[in-house]
C-alpha cells in the first residue's frame, strides 16, 4: 500500500516539523523558561513589599513612599512578563527592554 503525499497527516507533520525546526521557535522557547524564573521570584519580592508596607504602615502610621513607587514599577514589570509568557505580546520585558516607569 502506497502512502499518498496529499494526504492531511503527512502535511500535518511537515507543518510540525517546520515548526520544530525553527530557531525562533526555540529562542521563544528558552526565553519563556527565563521569565518563568522571573516570575515565581516577582512572586515574593511582592509579597515581601506587601507585609513591609503593612509592617510600616503599623509603625509609622504611612507607607514607604519611594517603595510604594518602586513596587508600581515592579507591579507594570510583572503585568509585562505576564503578558509575554501567555503569549499576549511578542515584546520581551526588561532586561530586553526599558524598565516601566509607572
Amino acid at each position: 500500500m502506497q502512502i499518498s503525499e496529499d494526504r492531511p497527516e503527512n502535511n500535518q507533520v511537515s507543518v510540525w516539523q517546520r515548526h520544530v525546526g525553527q530557531l525562533s521557535t526555540w529562542q521563544r522557547g528558552l526565553f519563556l523558561l527565563l521569565f518563568v524564573v522571573i516570575y515565581f521570584f516577582l512572586r515574593f519580592i511582592i509579597a515581601g513589599i506587601a507585609f513591609f508596607q503593612f509592617v510600616t504602615l503599623l509603625i509609622t502610621g504611612e507607607i514607604n513612599q519611594r517603595l510604594q513607587l518602586f513596587s508600581q514599577g515592579l507591579c507594570t514589570y510583572s503585568y509585562q512578563v505576564a503578558r509575554y509568557l501567555t503569549f499576549t505580546t511578542e515584546d520581551k520585558p526588561f532586561p530586553f527592554s526599558h524598565w516601566p516607569q509607572d
